[in-house]
């Protein structure tokens, strides 16, 4: 399996080994976990700056709650959120920022105010403007598969019906395939495309954890992989956690499989935890057995 060692963003590159931390910063009143936390651009560059010393090298900000139900929020207040986010962890620290969001005016804002990457949820499907944003500022593009946006989608664990696929990872795989073909004729470097299998949108629990076992053939696209499991319902649906902040321990032990199959970007609210089991289990797979 060959794995990228660094992901191209603006204005240089990410490390990808062993791993690359991207903690998340929610300028949200609503998000699922930290909703409300990082409102104030100050507080929110604290916590930026908290998580990278805990070893993040990426800070993720978004200022739309992507959470099942959640209200969609337009571009003006988007960026209203994010940028004056933005300014204040860049007047702080020269950590590389992704900005969380489909519309291209809100990234183009972004990226301006200091972000050096693009993290669309929606893999330019909403807005494919986003596409020539990334072109032409030379940002970092992760690329999610979603099915339905937040207004009509359902947390993993409820349900009535589970989404239907006829092979989960076959029909994310490809459609991950065909959204970064598209953004690569619209100019976009193969090489800054990330691909999300996007863990916890549009899947059931059971799809979700399919797509953790078998990570590793979307790994093998070569292609930088990002995980996202932090915090997530489908993780407290077998652990029998209902508070999300609860749910660390879990969200570690999905982090630490999905990096053992390739992936080298893990998005997490807890970086510090998510180190420490990561570190763990590089020592552990690099130890040399006792005879």
């Amino acid at each position: 399996m060959k794995v990228p060692i660094a992901w191209p963003i603006r204005g240089g590159a990410i490390d990808l080994e062993p791993w690359a931390l991207m903690g998340v910063v929610n300028a949200t009143p609503d998000s699922f976990s930290d909703g409300g936390l990082h409102l104030d651009p100050a507080a929110a560059a604290t916590a930026a700056v908290t998580m990278v010393e805990a070893g993040a090298t990426v800070i993720d900000v978004g200022g739309e709650s992507t959470r099942p139900g959640a209200d969609r929020v337009d571009a003006a207040e988007q960026i209203r959120r994010v940028v004056p986010v933005i300014e204040s962890i860049r007047g702080r620290s020269d950590v590389a920022i992704s900005i969380d969001t489909t519309l291209s005016e809100v990234a183009k804002a972004a990226i301006e105010a200091g972000a050096n990457a693009i993290n669309d949820v929606a893999a330019g499907t909403e807005d494919p403007a986003i596409f020539a944003v990334a072109a032409e500022t030379r940002a970092g593009l992760v690329l999610m598969h979603r099915r339905l946006p937040p207004t009509e989608d359902r947390y993993s664990d409820r349900y009535d019906a589970p989404p239907t696929y006829s092979d989960v990872v076959a029909e994310v795989t490809s459609f991950l395939l065909d959204r970064a073909a598209v953004a690569e004729s619209a100019g976009v470097d193969p090489a800054a495309i990330a691909l999300d299998p996007g863990l916890g949108f549009g899947k059931s629990v059971e799809q979700n954890y399919a797509l953790i076992a078998r990570l590793g053939e979307i790994a093998t696209l070569g292609r930088p992989l990002l995980v996202g499991a932090s915090r997530k319902s489908f993780i407290g649906a077998v652990a029998g956690v209902a508070e999300p902040a609860e749910r660390v321990p879990g969200s570690v032990v999905a982090a630490v499989v999905g990096w053992s199959a390739g992936a080298r970007l893990i998005r997490t609210h807890d970086v510090a935890a998510t180190r420490q089991g990561l570190e763990v289990a590089r020592a552990v797979l690099g130890a040399t057995p006792i005879a």
